[in-house]
């Protein structure tokens, strides 16, 4: 645990608007894809779509799992199975590694086409509602799994505004919907971790403080990652030492030669944010108990 403290809260007017809309459009689904961050698989887990999802299928996406420490990973993937969801780990950019993502879907396809049977119905398809918090790569992960370039993309929170079906050939229906948040996160850890992977707005955090959080994390499970990186010695340095240290390093200077503590910040995060300074999961399944 760090000493320092950081309060981070971001609910924006157009996020209630997007709830309504899911809220209403969930009776028309079959299937509920929730996407999270393999570097933060429970808080980039929006506690209400549990209450907007119901009885219907789940699939877990664990995305960016490039990012992300693999042993971690995998006990997360155990995790979320044993709550009985469909769970797979992807990186939405590589197609290659959403495969089981159709074999999931196409099973859940041949489960509603018998039961659409027994009842009479035909040809319907299996609609899927696509969710997550802003920055998980919702839209990158239906480009992928269409096969083109259907929904908008972007690396800030926030680039998909409204609802979009995307008609997929195999008898699919997914259907794209804007990152939403809550009003108030249960600790002040969850506004952290989501600071850290850039699902919070950076305009609104104090990355500053934020910086010195998350140096101490990093040396407290992935000692040496910032001296490797950055060329510093961490050791027995208190975390604002260790930001002046990378400042030095990377010449984020003023004018007279003091640093930028700000643009050092800036940098660092960039830098963790991309997986340059290694691969690191920010909770574990530990953490739950």
């Amino acid at each position: 645990m760090s000493e320092y403290r950081a309060n981070i809260n971001w609910y924006p007017g157009h996020m209630t608007k997007a709830r309504r809309m899911m809220e209403e459009e969930i009776k028309l689904i079959d299937v509920v894809i929730e996407l999270v961050d393999g570097r933060v698989p429970s808080s980039s887990r929006n506690p209400d779509i549990d209450g907007i999802a119901g009885n219907k299928e789940r699939v877990m996406l664990i995305n960016k799992c490039d990012l992300a420490d693999e042993k971690v990973t995998s006990q997360w993937i155990d995790y979320y199975g044993s709550k009985g969801f469909k769970t797979v780990k992807i990186n939405s950019k590589d197609s290659k590694t959403i495969r089981k993502v159709y074999d999931i879907l196409e099973e859940l396809r041949k489960k509603k086409i018998e039961k659409d049977s027994a009842r009479g119905i035909k040809n319907r398809p299996l609609r899927c509602m696509v969710v997550g918090i802003p920055n998980v790569g919702k839209s990158t992960f239906i480009n992928s799994f269409a096969g083109k370039a259907s929904a908008k993309t972007g690396n800030k929170p926030g680039v998909t505004k409204g609802k979009q079906w995307i008609r997929l050939a195999n008898g699919i229906e997914l259907l794209d919907t804007p990152g939403i948040l809550w009003p108030k996160f249960d600790n002040e850890e969850v506004g952290w971790h989501l600071a850290f992977i850039g699902s919070i707005n950076d305009e609104i955090v104090n990355l500053e403080e934020l910086a010195l959080i998350l140096i101490d994390y990093i040396r407290g499970h992935y000692p040496n990652f910032l001296s490797i990186k950055y060329g510093i010695d961490e050791t027995d340095r208190e975390a604002v030492r260790v930001l002046y240290d990378i400042g030095v390093k990377r010449g984020c200077l003023k004018r007279g030669g003091s640093v930028d503590y700000e643009k050092t910040a800036r940098l660092l995060f960039d830098d963790v944010r991309g997986g340059r300074v290694g691969l690191m999961s920010f909770e574990t399944v530990g953490d739950m108990t």
